[in-house]
């Protein structure tokens, strides 16, 4: 039987796995990834809710207790979209549509990603403003953002034009 009279639903991928099993192995490998980002956007917002709490926090200026407010905020916006995907599992599962659910959860996780790094450059800058009051902090942040940009999205995408053929599989196979 050639592999184009072989139902949509039965063909297996170069990894030789079915599209649920494929569907399985990218959830167990998002759910790791989720969690290195959910603990450290976890800490990273535990450590804001309290600060409004210190008596240093009524003596900032307007504008500190403003930024403050938007790294709280996009805090808790990365942490939903991070948990996300663990919700919208738990809802859907059972319901035969992993390969659909991955594809959502993979989203959220990558609008998590976005956020944390809003979250994380918010509060660098407040820190560093409030710290130093100096003109260069909008510098040193911007060169702290580069190096998330590289880390995060400039490196994987260089990897992935350099070494995939365009539909995702590596050039080699």
């Amino acid at each position: 039987m050639a592999e184009d009279e072989i139902p949509e639903s039965d063909r297996r991928t170069r990894r030789r796995e079915t599209p649920e099993e494929r569907a399985d192995r990218r959830w167990t490998e998002l759910i790791q990834e989720i969690r290195v980002a959910q603990t450290g956007v976890q800490i990273l917002l535990g450590f804001l809710l309290t600060v409004v709490f210190t008596p240093h926090f009524q003596g900032l200026e307007q504008t500190d207790k403003t930024i403050y407010l938007v790294t709280v905020v996009l805090g808790s916006l990365a942490t939903g979209a991070l948990i996300g995907p663990v919700a919208f599992h738990r809802i859907v599962s059972g319901r035969r549509i992993k390969p659909q659910a991955v594809v959502w959860a993979s989203r959220l996780t990558f609008l998590g990603l976005i956020l944390l790094l809003a979250t994380l450059v918010s509060a660098l800058f407040l820190i560093l403003r409030v710290a130093t009051h100096d003109g260069y902090v909008p510098w040193l942040v911007s060169g702290v953002v580069a190096w998330y940009l590289v880390c995060w999205f400039g490196l994987p995408l260089w990897a992935r034009i350099r070494y995939t053929n365009g539909d995702g599989l590596s050039s080699d196979e």
